[in-house]
């Protein structure tokens, strides 16, 4: 009978260390897809700052075309006005002008607030995925530190239990 208690207890130690070792095994595995994801988020980070720069860039550039054909537009229109035989320096034709040069001011304006507005997204983004990197960094921390908790507790309680069935504390006999 002993032989066959002694194997019980021999088995059940065996299960238990098993079990925390298994256990040891998941929070590390958490932990590095944790950090994994992390890794991952913050690269996309990295690349809605690249779209930010890049949007006010191609902003500029819009802007600048822009600009250039606004004074294209007011070139024909004093050319025309020229070859109409009306002074282009005086009268409705300085206005005409002036109307041209400030609603294309105004588009051109447009223009940059788009580009800003659309790099103030991306920054948002960014700051986004810098935050879901630091919240998957975090929650495979706290799943190895529960599963360090979990081999603690199988280990001590697994104890426990081989005490109670090879002593009988803490039952009723």
């Amino acid at each position: 009978m002993a032989f066959f208690t002694a194997l019980a207890l021999g088995l059940a130690a065996g299960g238990m260390v098993t079990s925390a070792i298994g256990q040891k095994k998941a929070g590390a595995a958490a932990k590095q897809a944790g950090e994994a994801q992390a890794q991952l988020e913050e690269f996309n980070a990295q690349v809605a700052e690249l779209q930010a720069t890049d949007a006010v860039a191609r902003g500029a550039d819009e802007e600048s075309r822009f600009r250039s054909g606004v004074r294209g537009i007011i070139g024909a229109q004093r050319a025309g006005q020229a070859a109409g035989n009306i002074d282009v320096g005086f009268g409705s034709a300085v206005d005409v002008q002036a109307d041209a040069a400030f609603l294309g001011e105004l588009d051109a304006l447009q223009i940059r607030t788009n580009a800003a507005r659309e790099s103030w997204g991306y920054k948002v983004q960014a700051e986004d995925r810098r935050k879901a990197a630091d919240v998957a960094r975090k929650g495979g921390q706290a799943a190895q530190t529960a599963a360090r908790w979990g081999v603690a507790s199988t280990l001590i309680g697994g104890g426990g239990s081989l005490l109670q069935a090879r002593y009988g504390y803490g039952g009723t006999r």
